[in-house]
């Protein structure tokens, strides 16, 4: 596992929990714990995608571009998953696709 990826899947990890945190204060008791990991899951699974992923370019804009792209693919097997119904949750998928890919290409780079 290099750098990158290794970053990606703490940043994932980290960004899991936040997405838990938010989605319990969101949903109270409507959330149960299956739906809680899942959605932690599905962030670790984006920071692995994402920590995979060889960049073609360093620069930040490409990697907030190519973050949002794949936050919205893996964010969007939880969002059908919930009917459609977790907006909040699908946006900050988007959003959390961003922060991990620039974290990635700026920490990430092998020296």
């Amino acid at each position: 596992m290099n750098k990158r990826s290794l970053i990606g899947l703490l940043s994932g990890v980290v960004l899991g929990v936040f997405c838990v945190l938010g989605a319990h204060l969101r949903m109270g008791d409507q959330a149960t714990g299956v739906f809680l990991f899942a959605t932690w899951l599905n962030r670790v699974i984006m920071g692995l995608m994402i920590g995979f992923y060889s960049p073609v370019s360093n620069k930040l804009i490409s990697s907030g571009l190519r973050g949002a792209v794949l936050g919205f693919m893996v964010s969007l097997s939880l969002f059908v998953g919930t009917d459609f119904l977790d907006l909040t949750g699908f946006i900050a998928g988007i959003i959390y696709g961003v922060i991990i890919d620039i974290v990635c290409t700026k920490y990430g780079i092998q020296k």
